[in-house]
């Protein structure tokens, strides 16, 4: 997929976890921090999740808004974001319409053969909408939310 840095990050409305539709649209004005992630509760995406929880505080005083998206179901989101106390919304794509408009889904190897999947990727949209900054490929899940941390407090 190609980079979208510098282009207007693709409009979207999804379910949330907590009980509400979000839409892109619902942000403008704000940094908005979406990492896409495959499974719920796996240990890749939990260090992942949890390092953006741990980073809560910077990202508020930041002005960022962090929002998860997988395919699993609000019930999983749900259960996931409660027993690791994630304070931001996770969002479903069952069908990964989203994912696939930000390149987060596709062509990928797991244990050496290629497979359909989530691409683990992280975008971040600035107030006016546009994608300041997209890893398309996150290697490291546990170091990846100071990364996007350090991003953050460079700009």
């Amino acid at each position: 997929m190609a980079n979208l840095e510098g282009k207007k990050a693709p409009l979207f409305t999804l379910e949330g976890n907590d009980g509400k539709k979000h839409s892109l649209e619902d942000y403008k004005g704000k940094t908005v921090v979406i990492y896409f992630y495959p499974k719920d509760d796996t240990p890749g995406c939990t260090k992942e999740a949890c390092g953006f929880r741990d980073l809560n505080q910077s990202l508020k005083k930041a002005e960022t808004v962090v929002l998860g998206i997988s395919k699993d179901s609000i019930e999983s989101h749900n259960r996931f974001a409660g027993k690791y106390k994630l304070p931001f919304t996770l969002l479903s794509d069952p069908k990964a319409e989203v994912m696939k408009k930000y390149g987060a889904f596709g062509k990928k190897i797991m244990y050496g053969k290629e497979v359909q999947g989530t691409i683990r990727s992280t975008v971040v949209i600035g107030p006016r909408g546009d994608v300041l900054k997209h890893w398309s490929t996150v290697k490291k899940a546990e170091a990846h939310p100071d990364e996007v941390m350090a991003f953050l407090k460079a700009r």
